[in-house]
């Protein structure tokens, strides 16, 4: 079992730290409100630090959770931080979310000391901490990251290493891309409803293929035509290529093209509902059709929506959602 510490106790690095303690691994904590470093020391046997370069002395894995990039350099890199005490080879393991640019600044500065630092933001919240059923991102060493994945499954379902310094980082950030989109078009969505004199609630409760996001849909069994591609199964109407019969839709496929024809832009600029998003999918569409070489050739969501929007005419929004550039330095593998 391995000497530990952990800094930061908040609602997702207490639980965390606690099935580390579970596992038999012997635990100091350090937490900016020290009454709480001692109550978690009470409930699961480990040991409390008063500062953390004091809880990180003897620790051969030190892991963090903390809120943001000034909190981590807080405990990092002050005075008093742990980055101070880590002995040489030991690894430092981050689980906060913070910018791509300290963790690649923190794991310089770790190797520069001897030790190792990997950035590994998690998905799954508070439920997923308690239940040890974290997603963690990793970034950083394969070598460090080898030697922390078995404390790592002590809490996690799942982790996985994308890359160098700020790999982790990277992911999350995609993560947390794709569920702001999510909530802003649920937002929009149910708002248009209420907008449009329906109950949303009836709504959303009588639409579960649409709405009600958090369930996967239903995976296609091999009878009915299913395509297997090695060990995953496809739906025919998944494939790019794949020519849907006539009459016939894609299974999940939005109405991506009913969207682009029929009046809910119009009526969200009139009602002034903003639906940002879903005037970006068509833009998006409307940009895609007009570089048919990049299209497959007959995409199951973009096809019927382009097949739409020619027939039509329609498609086109007075108030397209603003495009946000991200500039990302492509990382070394």
């Amino acid at each position: 079992m391995a000497q530990v510490a952990f800094l930061g106790l908040g609602v997702m690095g207490a639980p965390m730290a606690g099935h580390l303690t579970k596992a038999g691994h012997s635990v100091t904590v350090y937490n900016r409100t020290a009454a709480r470093a001692e109550r978690w020391a009470a409930e699961f046997g480990g040991e409390s630090a008063d500062t953390p370069a004091a809880a990180a002395a003897d620790a051969e894995f030190v892991f963090c959770c903390v809120g943001n990039d000034d909190d981590l350099r807080a405990v990092t890199t002050a005075p008093d931080g742990a980055f101070q005490a880590v002995q040489p080879g030991a690894v430092f393991v981050d689980h906060t979310t913070t910018s791509a640019a300290v963790a690649r600044e923190l794991h310089a500065e770790a190797a520069e000391r001897g030790f190792s630092f990997i950035d590994a933001p998690v998905s799954g919240g508070q439920a997923g901490a308690e239940n040890g059923q974290l997603t963690v991102m990793i970034g950083g060493d394969e070598g460090a990251t080898d030697r922390a994945r078995p404390l790592i499954d002590c809490y996690a379902r799942m982790q996985a290493r994308l890359g160098g310094s700020g790999s982790g980082q990277l992911a999350k950030m995609v993560n947390q891309i794709c569920i702001a989109g999510l909530v802003q078009g649920l937002a929009e969505a149910l708002n248009f409803a209420d907008r449009a004199g329906l109950d949303a609630r009836a709504v959303a409760e009588r639409a579960p293929g649409h709405l009600q996001v958090v369930q996967h849909p239903p995976r296609p069994q091999a009878q009915g035509g299913a395509v297997r591609r090695g060990r995953r199964r496809r739906h025919p109407a998944q494939i790019p290529g794949h020519v849907q019969p006539e009459g016939q839709r894609p299974r999940h496929a939005p109405a991506l093209g009913q969207l682009a024809a029929d009046p809910p832009l119009q009526l969200g600029v009139e009602g002034e509902t903003q639906l940002h998003v879903a005037a970006a999918l068509v833009a998006e569409i409307q940009t895609q059709l007009a570089r048919p070489h990049l299209m497959p050739r007959k995409h199951p969501v973009a096809g019927q929506c382009g097949d739409r929007i020619r027939q039509t005419g329609h498609g086109a929004t007075k108030h397209p959602a603003p495009g946000v550039a991200v500039g990302v330095q492509r990382q070394q593998q």
